[in-house]
């Protein structure tokens, strides 16, 4: 039944396809994407509410809550049973998890994706676990646009379009922000930038944010106005500098402890250490620092309001809210432990993703410069008073910038979420100068470390892309006549006519690679029965570099151009004979690969 409903469906498309040229298929099929990327969103956020209203919402904030505890370790017990035994597949890291399948899946991500990760992310984030939404959301978005990229039977080039349409129109539901996906998209997935793809991006951004706003309303996911007090003022600029160097040292440190974290949940050879860990640590962080819960938007909306005390709502220090000290403090330690409580959450097996963290971080250290400089002013006597809304915003953009190494997505995100677009100026400046300072200290963002450490990134720069595409077990040469190393001329000579190729890897009893004889060196004397007792080794040479299985097509390449040779034998860490690789065979496939991209 489900085989004849495709094929009536494949039949509709192909009647479809005979009516409109492929620019005007394209954009139908966007429009299909956006919104059943919007669907996704919607459905995912009623499943988080629905979760955290029957938990939490019921809490009395004037005294702490002691479930908090438990929760965040239920959470992530579900949510890694869930991955186990049903999914059985990995759905962690979302925008990794797009990034890889664009360089190692031609772009393809599973079916089950479509909704997987609405439900992990949905559970973990409900019941605590302090991670953003979005990198689950833009997971699933992907998805179904790489899945309809399949059923149309489309190629690479287009699969991926719809793949990124998928991406940025899921982005833009969630945060009704649809210049935003589209900006995210350009810069932080798409390579192959052209008028031609840039319109199916907006069509499917537009779609997913029509239907948001058509079933939730127009309420924000972070609801803030600015008002006249909260004006941009060039006086504020040298402020502005400094929270974007303080910004830009704070995605340093987000990423640092992210990594740090991620490998010392790696030590634990048991999931469940990994359990008792990471439910112990996000639930003693959540009972002291109650906005650690989940993704952390209303301590976010808190701040934008200027209302920093009711983060002491269901709190320890609830009855020292009012003392401002005591303030600047807890919005310190609670902005340090966001970073803690996220990492352990992902690292323990929940499914989240860094984008809301980020900005709950740049939120915070956004309110605290306003909060500190406004102290100082005080006690200096200086009239100045800084916005603390304006500093949250733009701090948001700052840790965001920095931490994706995307300053325009951040800009345009901020702008769009607050209607802020006279913050612009201090937007740019702070964002800038954040990825500035984080680049210099890490060049690679969050989403993109791990991958390029693999070779596996998909980078602008489309010579390095294609590259990332070929693989050295499938480019490697095996059909080479190995030698024992205790042969000698004569023994070389019976067996020569057997040999396809004119290299010869001499190896050992283990395997272990020895050096190589060339046929050209042979010449002069195998015609000449006296030296037919000559060893082997006598003729040996080593070759002038070593290729390993896992290495980087690029440093294949640049070992080739050094060496000025065009054949080099692969081995393992162990030194063990594998094959050869051979120049002209890297690029042959990749004017084969470049073409199929391209297509």
């Amino acid at each position: 039944m489900a085989r004849r409903r495709y094929d009536k469906f494949y039949q509709y498309y192909l009647w479809l396809t005979h009516r409109l040229t492929d620019r005007q298929l394209m954009m139908v099929l966007a429009a299909v994407v956006g919104l059943a990327a919007g669907l996704g969103t919607y459905i995912f956020e009623i499943l988080l509410h629905f979760i955290r209203a029957g938990l939490v919402n019921w809490f009395p904030v004037e005294r702490a809550q002691f479930l908090y505890l438990i929760y965040p370790a239920v959470g992530i017990i579900l949510a890694t049973l869930f991955v186990k035994y049903v999914v059985k597949d990995n759905i962690s890291e979302g925008v990794t998890r797009v990034l890889y399948a664009m360089s190692r899946s031609n772009s393809r991500i599973r079916g089950h994706n479509c909704w997987t990760s609405v439900v992990g992310g949905a559970t973990t984030i409900g019941f605590g676990g302090s991670v953003g939404p979005e990198a689950p959301i833009v997971l699933t978005g992907a998805a179904i646009g790489s899945n309809i990229g399949k059923l149309a039977r489309l190629n690479y080039k287009n699969v991926t379009l719809l793949l990124c349409c998928g991406a940025g129109a899921a982005l833009a539901a969630i945060f009704k922000a649809p210049i935003t996906g589209v900006v995210f998209v350009l810069e932080i997935l798409m390579l192959d930038i052209t008028i031609g793809s840039v319109t199916p991006l907006l069509i499917a951004s537009l779609s997913a944010t029509t239907l948001a706003l058509t079933l939730r309303g127009f309420d924000p996911i972070l609801p803030v106005t600015l008002s006249v007090t909260d004006k941009f003022e060039l006086a504020q600029i040298p402020m502005f500098i400094i929270l974007g160097v303080l910004c830009g040292l704070m995605s340093f440190y987000f990423t640092s402890v992210n990594t740090a974290v991620g490998r010392f949940f790696r030590r634990f050879d048991s999931q469940y250490k990994k359990w008792a860990v990471g439910g112990v640590l996000i639930g003693v962080l959540i009972f002291i620092f109650p906005p650690l819960y989940g993704e952390g938007y209303e301590a976010m909306t808190a701040l934008m309001r200027g209302e920093p005390q009711s983060l002491f709502d269901k709190s320890l220090f609830f009855r020292f809210s009012s003392i401002e000290w005591v303030v600047i403090l807890f919005v310190i330690a609670t902005m340090l432990f966001k970073v803690v409580a996220m990492a352990a959450t992902n690292s323990a097996g929940g499914v989240g993703g860094t984008f809301a963290p980020s900005l709950f971080v740049g939120s915070f250290i956004g309110a605290l410069t306003a909060l500190v400089f406004n102290m100082i002013f005080r006690w200096a006597g200086f009239e100045m008073q800084l916005s603390i809304v304006s500093f949250t915003l733009v701090g948001m953009a700052g840790v965001m910038a920095g931490v994706m190494n995307a300053p325009l997505p951040s800009i345009f995100l901020i702008a769009e979420l607050s209607n802020g677009y006279e913050l612009f100026i201090p937007l740019m400046i702070t964002a800038s100068i954040s990825f500035a300072v984080d680049y210099y200290l890490n060049p690679d963002s969050i989403y993109t470390k791990q991958l390029r450490e693999r070779g596996e990134l998909l980078t602008h720069n489309k010579d390095q892309s294609v590259l990332v595409f070929l693989h050295i077990d499938r480019l490697m040469e095996t059909d080479f006549l190995r030698i024992d190393e205790s042969f000698t001329l004569g023994d070389l000579v019976k067996i020569i006519s057997k040999a396809h190729r004119n290299i010869f890897p001499v190896v050992d009893d283990d395997d272990d690679l020895l050096g190589v004889v060339q046929l050209d060196d042979l010449r002069a004397d195998m015609f000449n029965r006296e030296k037919y007792s000559t060893p082997i080794t006598h003729y040996m040479i080593q070759p002038p570099d070593k290729i390993l299985p896992q290495e980087q097509m690029q440093s294949v390449l640049e070992k080739f151009e050094d060496n000025k040779t065009w054949m080099l034998p692969v081995v393992d860490k162990q030194n063990h004979y594998l094959g050869f690789i051979s120049k002209s065979r890297i690029l042959a496939a990749y004017r084969d690969q470049l073409v199929e991209i391209s297509q």
